[in-house]
């Protein structure tokens, strides 16, 4: 029995199903398929076909119940899905927005920082609001 497996989708523990998963089994918290290439061994997004297997068919809905051989549950499919939704994220804020080298320096202050500093150059003595006219 392989020890640690949990959903691909909401990371519920799947301790208590027989391995291996069948292509009807779900998951009993989010109802998600099992029998999935997201929580395949053989899954690497950076693979052709986003499998490992080199003579696997090609399966176009990776998170729908497949009939796959080569199926093999993995620990830390959960795990992958964060990091990488954390990755596209970043990539997404990548093409709106170009790398920090790109277009100059970013500016990584908070709108409160930037708040107070122009509040501070406002009243600072020599700037903005001359005290002896008011």
């Amino acid at each position: 029995m392989i020890d640690n497996i949990v959903c691909w989708k909401c990371g519920a523990d799947l301790a208590d199903l027989p391995q291996p998963f069948g292509r009807r089994d779900e998951c009993s918290s989010c109802k998600a398929d099992l029998h999935v290439c997201r929580l395949c061994e053989f899954y690497d997004p950076r693979s052709n076909n986003s499998c490992r297997e080199p003579v696997a068919e090609d399966v176009l809905d990776k998170e729908r119940s497949n009939f796959c051989g080569y199926y093999k549950a993995r620990p830390g499919a959960y795990a992958d899905q964060k990091d990488r939704a954390a990755e596209q994220a970043r990539d997404e804020l990548e093409s709106l927005f170009g790398d920090a080298g790109e277009g100059g320096p970013v500016d990584a202050r908070s709108d409160a920082d930037k708040a107070r500093e122009a509040l501070e150059d406002l009243f600072s003595p020599g700037k903005g609001v001359d005290k002896n006219e008011q």
